[in-house]
């Protein structure tokens, strides 16, 4: 009887948490499951920023001990943080070009910065493949794009910013447009007024800027537009809100919250640090001349280098001054923390609109800035200064935190990956999706890098190749007289001692150059290059 007795209590409690689980799990059914398919089958957006000319080491978490990067540093954390990043070009519109395309720069045919511009693109017959916000509107996707384009016009028809056409009815994508139309915000904002003694214009904002002792006052037209960028050193007279990077951080937040509700490809794309070196207060200064050290490199002869005669080196030794290259450094820094600031809120607006697990972050440079480096300042060589760039990429859920990846990765990479996480069916292109790096499954990507400028023949090297630390730069052609160089990187991190010239050259290092030929041709040979025979046929 108390078996009997026990049995139906026990069935009434049964019955009883049922009829509460029931109802529970119906309502966790209607009200849950969305949110899980938001995470797990939902088509993620892209948050695709580029600074400019921003060197690798220019973040603190690369070890830099001046600058701090708090914002990108807390971002790189948060994902798959690159150490060995390089440029697939280090010339601005090519290497951009590469990462929309995912196609190396002799087959997207963008070579120099002058065929993204106008019609010369479709005089020259380049670029003709889709980029990758191409074929994310094809599925579904609605793009926008804020700040530096440097690419030929006519793939920009495929995004949807408010503001197409500049005050002067000229498309934000031609050459310089995005500049126009800051130019026009500024108009709205920050009036011209005079310039004051010791004042001179700033030739992309036009307006004022106080020239430090660095600043490369030309004999000539001190007008406007009279100037080149990378002459210009100093403080710029506007206020802080309205300077480009803010400018186009606020463009790109508002996009964030115009498109919310909608899948997206969203690109900042922003100028900085890039030429003019010309932050405003409270960055400029923000890292005192005094307190920075000159690059190791500075006083380098170059007397076995292929760069000894490269972006004007002999006739500009300001830059070769250890002195005078602080001010350019201090400056640089200043814009790089004026760019952090502001991705850090971009990033913030994510997460306020509770769209941060949904949307992948892709955070890189086109190319580096020398600095001094060799005495030189820009871009367009291949040393580390120049090739090697920041790479990070975020995606709650889908990367996990604090996943450092030391395989040799190209912006190359960048479509590939772009479409691999987005769920896009496969698309030729050729780099390879970083996501077996990133999860451990692919041991044979990562192993070397290549970097490669097809401009000016004979007077440059044309491909950089480094693996294991060891660096090979050389021409594609057999005639040429620029020396070729190697690089011990893991003994020579400034890249000062030639091992392929002068009395160091041994015959161990060309064997170790012969095996970097080997992987360059192979290479070369998957992406259908030309210039095979010439590589191979060169003498180290």
């Amino acid at each position: 009887m108390k078996s009997k007795n026990k049995r139906a209590a026990n069935m009434n409690i049964k019955n009883n948490l049922l009829s509460i689980a029931i109802p529970l799990l119906v309502i966790c059914l209607w009200g849950c499951q969305p949110k899980a398919e938001k995470l797990t089958s939902e088509e993620p957006n892209l948050l695709f920023i580029i600074t400019d000319q921003q060197r690798y080491d220019a973040l603190s978490i690369a070890g830099n001990d001046i600058l701090k990067t708090p914002n990108l540093d807390k971002l790189a954390k948060s994902g798959a943080y690159f150490t060995n990043a390089y440029t697939p070009c280090a010339v601005c519109a090519p290497a951009r070009a590469s990462f929309l395309t995912g196609r190396t720069v002799e087959n997207h045919g963008i070579v120099n910065n002058d065929l993204a511009n106008g019609t010369n693109a479709i005089e020259a017959d380049v670029m003709q493949m889709p980029t990758f916000d191409e074929i994310l509107s094809d599925r579904g996707y609605v793009s926008e794009y804020y700040g530096k384009w440097h690419s030929p016009e006519f793939h920009s028809k495929v995004y949807q910013n408010p503001k197409l056409v500049t005050s002067n009815g000229e498309s934000i994508f031609a050459h310089g447009g995005q500049g126009r139309l800051h130019r026009d915000y500024l108009d709205q904002h920050v009036p011209k007024g005079e310039l004051k003694d010791g004042e001179l214009w700033d030739t992309m904002t036009r307006r004022p800027y106080r020239p430090d002792p660095l600043d490369h006052t030309l004999s000539g037209d001190q007008g406007e537009g009279g100037r080149l960028q990378p002459d210009l050193h100093g403080e710029l007279l506007i206020p802080k809100e309205h300077t480009n990077t803010a400018y186009f951080a606020k463009e790109v937040m508002a996009a964030i919250e115009r498109r919310k509700d909608q899948k997206f490809s969203i690109t900042a794309s922003f100028h900085f640090p890039h030429a003019p070196m010309l932050p405003v207060k409270p960055y400029y200064g923000m890292y005192p001349p005094e307190s920075i050290q000159p690059p190791m490199s500075i006083d380098d002869d170059m007397s076995n280098s292929p760069y000894r005669y490269a972006n004007g080196r002999g006739n500009m030794p300001q830059y070769a001054d250890p002195e005078m290259i602080k001010y350019m450094i201090s400056n640089y820094y200043g814009l790089v923390a004026e760019m952090d600031d502001w991705i850090g809120q971009i990033v913030n607006k994510l997460d306020e609109l509770d769209l941060r697990d949904n949307t992948m972050i892709i955070f890189t440079s086109d190319h580096g800035e020398m600095l001094g480096a060799h005495g030189m300042r820009e871009k367009n060589v291949f040393y580390e200064e120049s090739a090697h760039v920041p790479l990070m990429i975020s995606f709650p859920g889908r990367i996990e935190e604090n996943t450092q990846v030391s395989g040799y990765v190209s912006g190359l990479d960048l479509f590939q990956t772009v479409m691999d996480y987005l769920q896009v069916d496969s698309v030729q292109s050729d780099g390879t999706s970083l996501r077996g790096l990133i999860e451990g499954t692919d041991q044979d990507h990562g192993q070397y890098v290549v970097t490669e400028w097809d401009y000016r023949g004979d007077v440059e090297s044309n491909y950089m190749i480094v693996k294991d630390g060891w660096k090979m730069m050389i021409p594609y052609s057999t005639t040429s007289t620029v020396p070729n160089a190697l690089y011990n990187l893991n003994e020579d991190p400034y890249e000062m001692d030639n091992l392929l010239a002068g009395e160091l050259r041994d015959k161990k290092y060309v064997m170790k150059a012969e095996e970097l030929r080997t992987n360059l041709l192979e290479w070369l040979t998957k992406n259908g290059s030309q210039h095979i025979d010439g590589v191979r046929n060169r003498e180290l």
